[in-house]
């Protein structure tokens, strides 16, 4: 814990992957230390930033009344919510931005369990429009208004590593741009030795030459009406063919689904991917390991309804916007490292398991009642490990046909949190 006027700045428990050090290595890169020593430093401000979003129903006076909750004792600042706001302006979206860039990344480790397809670590783009803003002039003069809830939207696209949920990169902006034209701005974090996985809404010839031009593999989702010459077909009934410029082998898939309810319904997939090598790469297990990329959903639910709660961004301007988003993601990145350093101190535990509303109040807890944290050990014993079985609230079963005799049955799970 600092002293002084510093003390204030902390996140409890997350201080221990946000700590004091970086934070101050990134304040002194962006140019955003205080000039003077002030009654509210820019280290402050910064540990701020995330309590703002760590109690996202709250107002400033009360989110700064937890961070000095645990402080007793010790002469401490009551700022008016105007300083607070002006610390916020003062320090920026700059300086926030950097400390996410700084956490982001991927995070599990050689041996996390469902991590790895071969020797691919597994990842995927996807956007979410659902993240509302407050309804201001300012926010709508940016990002429009939207007709069917009135409250101006805000776009993200983020790369995430499917087996544990953690953020690879992140962007975001209005929603006109479009989630290929986000997409692309991301690109640069692909690696030789990484699958990446993307929807329908990707679907274009210049997006998918730009990814394997990466050295990345992929596998896609087309849409249902692309046609794509045959070339050659092959034993597990997918068959070569080329995309633009681009040799890709495609999959056709029926999927039959039965929901836990009984209720049923039919479909289709056409995937394509850069795995044209049909004996290694067997058209049932590429199926079932799209089936990935619905972590990523998961990672939105956890990000909008387990953190947030459903609430509205609190921020009146783009500049409040951006520094929030910021703010926002490295906080989930915080509580993602925490959770997936958790499930690793089981062995074969899953560490794609949802941001469950406890760690969340965990993490809000320790956040009144702060203490020395100073190391991980110390952390795992406050947010504990998740289940080795978490529950799951619905169970979907399919059953995919994808051109040949052999047929996949896949059993899996939807794993939906109920809010905090």
């Amino acid at each position: 814990m600092a002293a002084g006027r510093f003390a204030p700045g902390h996140l409890g428990a997350l201080t221990a992957i946000v700590p004091f050090e970086l934070v101050d290595a990134v304040l002194a890169e962006m140019s955003t230390v205080q000039q003077r020593l002030r009654d509210l430093p820019s280290r402050v401000g910064i540990y701020f930033l995330l309590a703002m979003c760590l109690f996202p129903e709250v107002g400033y006076r009360l989110v700064w009344d937890k961070l000095t909750a645990g402080l007793s004792g010790m002469p401490v600042v009551c700022p008016s919510a105007k300083a607070l706001r002006d610390l916020r302006r003062r320090i920026g979206s700059a300086p926030v931005r950097a400390l996410f860039e700084v956490l982001a990344g991927l995070l599990a480790r050689p041996t996390t369990p469902e991590v790895r397809f071969g020797p691919c670590r597994t990842v995927s783009f996807d956007g979410c429009s659902s993240l509302r803003v407050s309804d201001s002039e300012r926010n709508r003069a940016w990002l429009g208004r939207t007709s069917h809830h009135g409250y101006p939207t805000l776009e993200l696209l983020t790369l995430v590593e499917t087996g544990t949920r953690a953020l690879v990169g992140a962007v975001f902006g209005p929603t006109a741009e479009g989630e290929t034209s986000y997409a692309g701005r991301l690109l640069h974090l692909l690696r030789p030795d990484m699958l990446v996985l993307w929807d329908k809404g990707f679907d274009s010839n210049a997006f998918l030459t730009a990814g394997t031009g990466t050295g990345a593999q992929v596998l896609v989702r087309l849409r249902s009406n692309r046609r794509t010459p045959v070339l050659t077909r092959l034993a597990d009934g997918s068959y070569l063919s080329v995309i633009g410029t681009v040799k890709v082998r495609v999959i056709d898939a029926q999927i039959a689904v039965t929901c836990a309810d009984g209720t049923f319904f039919t479909g289709s997939y056409r995937l394509v991917t850069s795995l044209t090598d049909a004996r290694r790469h067997p058209a049932t297990a590429l199926v079932g390991l799209y089936h990935q990329r619905w972590e990523h959903e998961s990672a939105y639910y956890a990000l909008r309804h387990t953190i947030m709660n459903g609430r509205n961004l609190r921020s009146g301007d783009p500049v409040g916007i951006e520094q929030e988003m910021w703010a926002l993601l490295t906080l989930y990145q915080a509580l993602r490292t925490v959770t997936v350093e958790a499930a690793e101190s089981l062995a074969g535990t899953d560490p794609a398991h949802p941001s469950r509303p406890a760690d969340v109040l965990s993490a809000r807890a320790e956040v009144s009642r702060p203490l020395p944290w100073r190391n991980k050990a110390d952390l795992q014993r406050t947010v504990p490990a998740p289940p080795r079985c978490p529950t799951s609230s619905r169970t979907k079963r399919a059953s995919f046909s994808h051109g040949s005799p052999l047929g996949l049955f896949w059993d899996f799970r939807f794993h939906r949190p109920a809010r905090a």
